[in-house]
């Protein structure tokens, strides 16, 4: 396993999981397999790997790419669970997303992992579920066979885009939702917030893919990820914590909620609003909208909820 050195408590991150087999800054007070090794060479961990599974934050996809695509297996196959990575065309709004770049730059298969789980809860062995997008039938058997379990059962899906941007989608709409909780807002609120998000999560990747299977919302990586991530996700917290204060930044917030995780909403919600205004689709998506205006303080997390309540969206 690849794990960006860093020290802790004087300490390399990666001597502490190879001696403790516990990751004690992301993952505290789980027992981590005595055969997972932990490496700071990226190069070293996937050279012979016939599977790459990536999980890191979007932000950080391209630099890796980048560092192991020399090193990767010709017939090797990606699994990806980053969440809310849009690259985007400025001159003609044509969108890229991970799983699409994770291809691309490594000229391999890649599949993409989501669903309503928290890592914190998987790794205590809570039942969860996840949804697996794959396009080769062989490569999803195999996935899944590797995948599911007892207590985390995985469903497939040839709708691989469909899942991805389910994935990065219910972030954006999770700020709301934290909005909600940090004015105060009653659970009626809140539910018109994941009503509308939903149905904008929908249009959005009909407008982009429209041959995404509608279906795919209904899957633990649409409307269960969305609801576990509205009701306690980091960027729910991270919103309230913003609505309780809108003086604060977002990167404050981030250094202090998230100790050294990272917030993904409000750089995905900047690039998803790039997506709606090269369009020109503002009036189709106005919680999404709102939602940017809040994020880069154009209005108040207040003002979100009187600018979905004109109109009949």
């Amino acid at each position: 396993m690849w794990v960006h050195e860093e020290m802790v408590n004087g300490e390399k991150l990666t001597e502490i999981i190879n001696r403790d087999h516990e990751n004690v800054k992301y993952l505290p007070g789980i027992e981590l397999p005595y055969n997972l090794h932990a490496m700071p060479d990226a190069r070293e961990v996937v050279k012979d790997a016939a599977i790459l599974v990536f999980v890191l934050p979007h932000q950080f996809l391209p630099a890796l790419l980048n560092t192991i695509k020399n090193e990767v297996l010709p017939d090797a196959v990606a699994v990806s669970l980053v969440k809310g990575y849009l690259e985007i065309d400025r001159q003609d709004g044509t969108l890229r997303t991970g799983a699409q770049l994770i291809s691309s730059e490594l000229n391999i298969t890649c599949a993409v992992l989501n669903g309503a789980n928290v890592a914190s809860d998987v790794a205590e062995g809570h039942f969860a579920e996840a949804t697996l997008g794959c396009s080769n039938e062989t490569q999803s058997l195999t996935l899944w066979n590797l995948l599911n379990s007892e207590n985390f059962s995985v469903r497939t899906t040839k709708d691989v885009l469909g899942v991805e941007l389910c994935g990065g989608f219910k972030n954006v709409v999770a700020l709301a939702a934290g909005f909600s909780d940090g004015l105060g807002f009653p659970p009626n609120t809140k539910a018109a917030i994941l009503r509308r998000g939903l149905q904008e999560i929908s249009n959005l990747i009909q407008e982009l893919f429209p041959t995404s299977a509608p279906e795919t919302l209904l899957e633990s990586c649409g409307l269960a990820d969305l609801l576990t991530t509205c009701y306690s996700g980091r960027n729910r917290r991270c919103a309230q914590a913003f609505a309780e204060d809108v003086t604060r930044s977002w990167e404050d917030i981030e250094a202090k909620e998230l100790s050294g995780q990272k917030l993904q909403g409000p750089s995905t919600c900047i690039d998803v609003q790039s997506i709606i205004d090269k369009r020109g689709l503002r009036k189709k998506f106005p919680l999404f909208t709102a939602i940017y205006r809040a994020v880069i303080k154009e209005i108040t997390p207040d003002e979100v909820f009187k600018c979905i309540g004109i109109g009949t969206s």
